[in-house]
């Protein structure tokens, strides 16, 4: 930690404080507080579970790699007070109300106990299981696959769903807007990260895949919890992530850098 001090701090600097002005200048233009809101929250979730994969497959250093997905980790609790101080401030922007009865502090801890803690905590114990970390790393490809399946299924199937299509009837500018502001944001942070990062280090790729990887699945669940506060436009901008994230990695990890 202390050799890549300077790295680390460029990457905190890169994703929680450039990250999320990009964010909230694409927010400001798509003039929707909860596609602005949903970018802002893709902005301050660095990393993600797919991360270590895109890490390894570019031969980059997996070590400082873990490191820095663990920091992103610990840093969550900032990534949702943030969260809470751009919906308190950045409402009026929007003619839009911050709820105070239903904000990210009321689910914050549970989000951070259930979804970071008691996982991280349960990963160390199944490393010393050896039959059962076997068996998760010979099937890895199939988990990850069902994982996703799970996830999709689990989107879908929100008691709230309806509510999108709802949307989709009365509002339908908002998902173009969407997309193209998930298109900006992406296009954005990758030649942001080409410039701040040095691909020919296999510790500056390393924060380079933390930078242009974001914690997707976390924004999900955060983004459901947050319904009643930001608005169901707020889930737009992270369904179409998982569009633009995943196959824009795919390619990336099949670049020699």
């Amino acid at each position: 930690v202390f050799e890549h001090r300077i790295l680390m701090l460029k990457g905190l600097f890169v994703n929680y404080l450039i990250l999320p002005i990009i964010a909230i200048g694409i927010g400001l233009f798509t003039g929707d507080f909860g596609i602005a809101a949903g970018l802002f929250l893709l902005s301050v979730l660095s990393g993600g579970g797919m991360v270590m994969h895109w890490i390894k497959k570019s031969n980059a250093d997996t070590s400082l790699g873990f490191i820095l997905l663990f920091l992103n980790l610990v840093f969550v609790s900032l990534s949702l007070l943030m969260l809470h101080t751009f919906g308190e401030y950045g409402a009026p922007y929007f003619d839009a109300e911050y709820s105070q009865d239903i904000n990210v502090e009321s689910f914050a801890k549970g989000v951070i106990e259930l979804l970071i803690i008691i996982p991280f905590i349960l990963s160390r114990v199944i490393i010393f299981i050896e039959p059962v970390k076997n068996f998760i790393i010979d099937k890895q490809p199939y988990i990850s696959k069902i994982s996703l399946f799970v996830i999709i299924f689990y989107l879908f199937g929100l008691q709230n769903s309806q509510l999108l299509f709802e949307l989709y009837d009365f509002e339908q500018e908002l998902f173009p807007i969407s997309v193209i502001a998930v298109l900006a944001f992406y296009f954005i942070i990758y030649f942001l990260a080409r410039v701040v990062y040095n691909l020919e280090s296999p510790f500056e790729r390393a924060a380079f895949w933390q930078t242009i990887t974001r914690y997707v699945t976390l924004a999900l669940v955060v983004s459901t919890f947050s319904i009643n506060t930001f608005g169901i436009s707020m889930i737009l901008p992270i369904m179409f992530a998982y569009i633009v994230q995943i196959p824009f990695a795919i390619v990336l990890s099949k670049h020699k850098f």
